[in-house]
């Protein structure tokens, strides 16, 4: 169960940071309330999973699938470039966190 709320936890922040980047170009009260809504939700949501999972796993993994998410997410909504060496470090941050999944020991 700490995994799937952990999965949760990664789509609230990739939401949390693609919400500033709208909200910034929204300009209203309510949009800058959506960043400020689910950085609740994302920093609660990986509490939750923390209980289950090993701190660093848990992070490490929340931490870099965002980022990941992020950049993918700032691509598809906002045309947001990213380079050919960008891509491949963002696959190797995909594979760093493959392999600390793999070899975690929850």
């Amino acid at each position: 169960m700490s995994w799937l709320i952990l999965a949760l936890a990664i789509v609230a922040e990739i939401c949390w940071a693609l919400s500033l980047k709208w909200a910034s170009n929204v300009g209203t009260l309510v949009a800058g309330a959506v960043p400020i809504a689910l950085s609740f939700v994302t920093m609660g949501m990986l509490a939750l999973a923390m209980r289950g999972l090993a701190a660093g796993t848990a992070y490490s993994i929340w931490s870099g699938l965002g980022a990941v998410g992020v950049i993918v997410g700032g691509v598809v909504l906002f045309g947001e470039r990213v380079t050919f060496v960008q891509g491949c470090f963002m696959a190797l941050t995909v594979v760093g966190v493959v392999g600390t999944k793999l070899f975690s020991p929850g």
